[in-house]
């Protein structure tokens, strides 16, 4: 009878070990596939970065050609388009709303999470509703407040409102129920540690693997927004790389050059890989962040 089970045993134990290796053989398949499907775009738009605007419309190819050099030369001295002042001008928005988004619905989060005061529940879901209301409907009331404060062409009408974020306060509020631990809130209060400094140096550090998630979010977000600075942002020099791109496409047929405009978007997502590189590294090392449990 033992001799009977034993083998029973090793024969589930084989059959689940196969079916094991064949899920996990079926997950690998279906990543492969959606890696390819997520990363074949990309390596099509660099492709047709390097090819000219005649080659582009002779159809699709998968080897690159060799005009990638004479695109950008021409998108650099198009007069029209100053590309670097935009680019300067897209880090700088999307770079401040980024950090002030990510900081301050931290600290709204932390608000809402650690302390106990009437009505919280009600601002709580008051800022869920604001979720609902799209940027188009309020756009007009923004526009015509920007002009009353005379800050057209100008940074701050873009920078400063983000610093609402409801989506990334969301986000950061359950992140934080999961991972701050209120017993190391009222630890820091024993030791004499004021509350800026409980947040600063305890809540946020405990709070990165989220709050590079969001800012990466933020930062593209804000790097590939077209409706608000279009609206707000009329000179040249202060446009930000999506109006220029989008005046680009726009251009008159004969000025029309689709070998520049691919050129143009594959140059405009360079910092957004480079600000996904830099923050990646606390999403995969900081997962383990905020481990201490009641």
């Amino acid at each position: 009878m033992a001799n009977i089970k034993t083998g029973s045993s090793e024969t589930e134990f084989k059959s689940a070990s196969g079916t094991l290796k064949a899920r996990r053989a079926v997950c690998y398949v279906v990543l492969v596939i959606i890696s390819f499907l997520c990363l074949f775009w990309f390596y099509m738009l660099f492709i047709n970065a390097t090819r000219s605007n005649d080659e582009l419309g002779q159809g699709f190819t998968l080897l690159p050609s060799s005009h990638l050099g004479e695109n950008l030369k021409n998108i650099f001295n198009n007069g029209t388009i100053p590309i670097v002042s935009g680019m300067a001008n897209s880090v700088v928005i999307a770079g401040l709303t980024a950090l002030l988004s990510t900081y301050f619905s931290t600290m709204t989060a932390y608000s809402i999470q650690v302390y106990n005061y009437k009505g919280k529940k009600a601002i709580f879901t008051f800022i869920l509703a604001i979720m609902m209301i799209p940027t188009q409907v309020s756009a007009l009331g923004f526009v015509n407040l920007v002009k009353g404060m005379k800050l057209e062409d100008n940074f701050i009408p873009l920078i400063v409102p983000s610093i609402a974020a409801p989506i990334t306060f969301f986000y950061l509020k359950q992140y934080m129920a999961a991972n701050l631990p209120l017993s190391l809130i009222e630890a820091a209060r024993i030791d004499g540690e004021n509350e800026i400094g409980i947040f600063n140096k305890i809540a946020l550090p405990l709070m990165i693997p989220a709050i590079a998630v969001q800012a990466i979010f933020t930062f593209v977000s804000s790097w590939n927004n077209y409706f608000t600075p279009s609206l707000i942002l009329h000179e040249s020099q202060k446009k930000t790389l999506p109006i220029l791109i989008a005046q680009l496409r726009n251009a008159d047929f004969l000025k029309f050059d689709m070998g520049q405009v691919y050129a143009m978007i594959a140059f405009s997502i360079f910092p957004v890989i480079v600000v996904y590189l830099l923050l990646s590294k606390f999403i995969v090392g900081g997962v383990t962040a905020g481990g201490v449990k009641e």
